[in-house]
């Protein structure tokens, strides 16, 4: 299952920050401004957002096999298609599409990890999961400036998009909702998954009035939103402010540009570890989750406002680097508490927090687009809102129950 989980998380990445590296040969190709470009990430992050709360509920309902393998086909035709945009209509109704299909993906693996994983072992998938869906993004401006200079940033597209249908055909063939129904568990196995599967059942009883009225989902959802925000100019301007902002040529932005994801991936598993071991000091799993998420959020924060501090170029990054790994440290509490919440409703749960996280994520490029628009390139500025963003993020975590599963609490 983590096999699975980790290849699509990579193939998924690839797809979806290719573009931020294409963004300069699309933007002369289309004959596009910064704002035009703004408004076909805003219609991806928009379309993801949008659907996070459907996708999720469907694989509550009908069980991440059929939902996975449908949606990943779906994401990787509009990958392809992304390279057949002739003009700013067409870019930006791809991205939308594209958008559609990938916001079911991390709420069906968050659905599948609670009916094949242990309850300990969850938050250490999830961990390993976004590791190696940040590595999947950091690897790819390098991967697309090498493909891209071989048949150009069109059929780029074209070939990224191939990886998702190869995933879905495999993961269909070896996948069930119920772990049990897989022939291949032995019976150790199956002993040890017999209380996670019960959670497998299909079912479309989702309490909508009990998770509209929590307070623990709404500000998993905001504190969401604050790490989104800031997080996604790594997969939308990144390259360009490299090129623009910081005078670098096309071969060391993209080794540049590797840094905040390759950083944010190796947060993933140090919260993962640091949070174990605070949950041990503290003897609660909730103070632990906080904790990291407070220092995640600060430190993120801080690490922005520094690097616009800087002249040197690397130093910069590495600044930005920095940032993105103390992003990453809120992701496993986030994630562990949206399992721990929704119990068999983790589906819909997660899926609503991502849909709030993709709100500020399509909203900060088409900000930053038009910050940059009205200051002639002030990068800096976009820099300042996104720390600021950051740090009402450990707002809501101090108003955050980040253990106690929603029907528990309501009962």
């Amino acid at each position: 299952m983590i096999v699975f989980a980790v290849s699509l998380a990579v193939v998924t990445y690839i797809d979806r920050v290719s573009i931020s590296f294409a963004t300069p040969a699309i933007q002369h190709d289309l004959g596009l401004d910064d704002r035009q470009m703004g408004w076909a990430f805003f219609a991806f992050g928009w379309a993801y957002a949008l659907f996070e709360i459907p996708g999720g509920f469907l694989g509550d309902w009908m069980g991440p096999r059929k939902v996975l393998a449908r949606i990943v086909v779906w994401w990787s035709f509009f990958t392809a298609a992304t390279g057949w945009a002739q003009g700013f209509a067409s870019l930006t109704t791809t991205r939308f599409l594209f958008g559609m299909g990938e916001a079911g993906c991390f709420p069906n693996l968050t659905k599948a990890f609670t009916t094949w994983l242990p309850a300990k072992e969850r938050v250490r998938a999830q961990g390993i999961t976004w590791l190696s869906a940040r590595w999947g993004g950091a690897f790819t401006p390098p991967l697309v400036a090498l493909v891209m200079g071989v048949v150009g940033w069109r059929h780029s597209f074209e070939i990224f998009g191939c990886l998702g249908v190869v995933w879905a055909a495999l993961f269909l063939w070896w996948y069930r909702d119920n772990p049990l129904r897989n022939a291949r568990l032995n019976a150790a196995e199956r002993d040890l998954l017999r209380h996670s599967a019960t959670l497998a059942t299909g079912h479309g009883d989702v309490p909508w009035r009990l998770l509209a009225h929590s307070r623990a989902v709404w500000m998993l959802c905001w504190q969401y939103f604050c790490l989104s925000y800031g997080w996604y100019f790594y997969i939308t301007w990144l390259p360009k402010y490299l090129r623009e902002g910081r005078h670098q040529e096309i071969a060391s932005a993209a080794l540049l540009g590797m840094l905040p994801l390759f950083c944010g991936g190796l947060g993933n598993p140090a919260s993962v570890l640091a949070g174990a071991r605070l949950a041990r000091l503290t003897g609660s799993v909730a103070r632990a989750r906080r904790l990291m998420a407070y220092a995640g959020f600060a430190g993120a924060s801080g690490f922005l406002i520094f690097s616009t501090t800087v002249r040197d170029p690397l130093l910069a990054m590495i600044a930005i680097g920095l940032a993105s790994f103390a992003n990453d440290l809120v992701m496993p509490p986030a994630w562990g508490a949206a399992m721990d919440l929704g119990g068999k409703y983790a589906g819909t749960v997660s899926g609503a927090m991502n849909t709030w996280g993709n709100i500020g994520g399509a909203l900060a490029p088409l900000v930053n687009g038009y910050i940059l628009t009205w200051t002639h390139g002030n990068w800096n500025l976009t820099f300042y809102v996104a720390a600021a963003i950051y740090l009402l993020g450990i707002v809501c975590w101090m108003f955050l129950d980040p253990v106690t599963a929603i029907e528990a609490s309501a009962g």
